[in-house]
């Protein structure tokens, strides 16, 4: 991958009347351009905030400059901030002058790829940015995060090192036939694969709560007609999202909704009432009823005296007696009132629980793409402990080969451009 260091620029912060804009450049000839837009007459010490006047040629503006000069910057190159005050025709201006002074506009993710290019950060960590800037949970920011302080990077490289040992060995017996692989040294590779195969399995189980934390906790309310499924989820979002009334069936449609818990978003989904009836729109709505209960992370079923409907094996159920302010059951998980709020802080912490996990709040394995290059490291990784007390060494180091390789896609050391291309295209520009 070619490396690039002409000028860019681009408006860093979103558009619109704000406090401060940010313009940011980076490359060859930054601060000489910055020297031509802006007041000071002196030197520029580096990571010092200057304020001053940005002249954007049609106008002025009061505000400040810094500089971060290479490699010390987020791109590795030169960089250099104006930041004027807020509003879409003043950060325009101020960026049309840059151009106009020989820099040219950057593309999406083009500050944050040549990052990535000079080093400053893989590509799993890059990924991480991106997840933190388009979170819509705290959980989700805290998850991208964890990958942008490299931390499935780390984890990556240390496997990647451990396979690198296992081949060590193997290429040592290929430099001497003469001399067999004897079962020391076979048993220590085993360990090492052992272990490998180990934390890629934790990795692994991590994806479930990490497509949790991208799309939200699916939630469904279920029970009979009029069991006060959309009181429950008026009172959970603390306003009128579904109609109430004591007439059964008034819910024919899914009624949704987002709760926020702990940072974790829950997609409450309030399902029509489970019975039979002749009504061709009542029964529409019990079907997209069961729809919703199939792909539910976690069930809130409503008891009552009637046998209970029959709801998927392994999803999480949480049976509610609700109306507790009318009447109360024992035999239920939590008991609660919509009108009273009883209950209501039993079951978030219920819901989080059985629909998350404490377990899961340092889940980072958010991606498709790092779900894939991981399993395709655990498959190459199983692959080779199947056959390293058998077979012949130089087979299963091809599998112990695909592993490392398998490994290096997250970091972006074996990527191929298309991916990376991918990756960067999804960000905004000026990021």
């Amino acid at each position: 991958m070619e490396k690039m260091n002409d000028l860019i620029a681009a408006i860093a912060t979103a558009s619109g009347a704000a406090g401060v804009a940010v313009i940011r450049m980076s490359g060859e000839g930054a601060l000489e351009t910055a020297k031509k837009m802006f007041s000071r007459k002196g030197e520029f010490v580096p990571n010092m905030l200057y304020p001053g006047v940005i002249d954007a040629g049609t106008f002025c503006d009061y505000g400040m400059c810094v500089y971060f000069r290479a490699p010390r910057s987020f791109t590795g190159e030169d960089v250099v901030e104006l930041h004027c005050h807020g509003g879409t025709e003043i950060a325009r201006g101020v960026l049309r002058r840059a151009l106009g002074l020989g820099a040219r506009m950057a593309e999406r993710g083009e500050f944050t790829r040549r990052a990535y290019l000079n080093g400053k950060l893989s590509l799993s960590a890059a990924e991480g940015l991106g997840e933190m800037i388009a979170a819509s949970s705290e959980a989700q920011v805290r998850a991208g995060y964890l990958l942008y302080t490299e931390r499935l990077t780390r984890l990556g490289t240390q496997l990647q090192s451990a396979l690198t040992e296992c081949l060590a060995q193997v290429d040592a017996d290929l430099d001497y036939p003469e001399e067999e692989l004897g079962a020391e040294t076979r048993a220590q590779i085993k360990e090492r694969l052992v272990r490998a195969e180990g934390e890629l399995t934790r990795l692994l189980s991590q994806y479930r709560a990490g497509r949790k934390i991208a799309s939200g906790v699916r939630v469904a309310l279920v029970g009979a007609p009029n069991a006060g499924k959309s009181s429950l989820l008026n009172a959970l979002l603390g306003y009128d999202r579904a109609i109430v009334s004591d007439v059964p069936g008034t819910t024919r449609d899914l009624n949704e909704g987002t709760l926020c818990i702990r940072g974790v978003n829950f997609l409450l989904t309030d399902t029509a009432g489970l019975r039979e009836s002749a009504d061709k729109v009542e029964r529409e709505g019990v079907r997209r009823a069961k729809e919703a209960i199939r792909a539910a992370d976690v069930i809130v079923y409503f008891k009552e005296d009637a046998p209970a409907p029959e709801l998927p094996q392994g999803t999480p159920v949480i049976t509610v007696g609700a109306k507790s302010d009318i009447s109360r059951r024992t035999d239920c998980d939590v008991v609660l009132s919509s009108v009273t709020g009883e209950g209501l802080d039993a079951l978030r912490e219920l819901l989080y629980e059985r629909g998350f996990g404490r377990e899961n709040d340092d889940a980072f394995l958010l991606s498709e793409r790092h779900y894939r290059a991981v399993g395709a490291a655990h498959a190459a990784v199983c692959a080779a402990l199947a056959a390293v007390e058998d077979a012949p060494c130089e087979l299963y180091a091809e599998d112990i080969r695909r592993a490392w390789e398998a490994l290096g896609v997250i970091s972006g050391e074996t990527a191929n451009e298309a991916v990376i291309d991918e990756i960067f295209s999804k960000f905004c520009v000026g990021k």
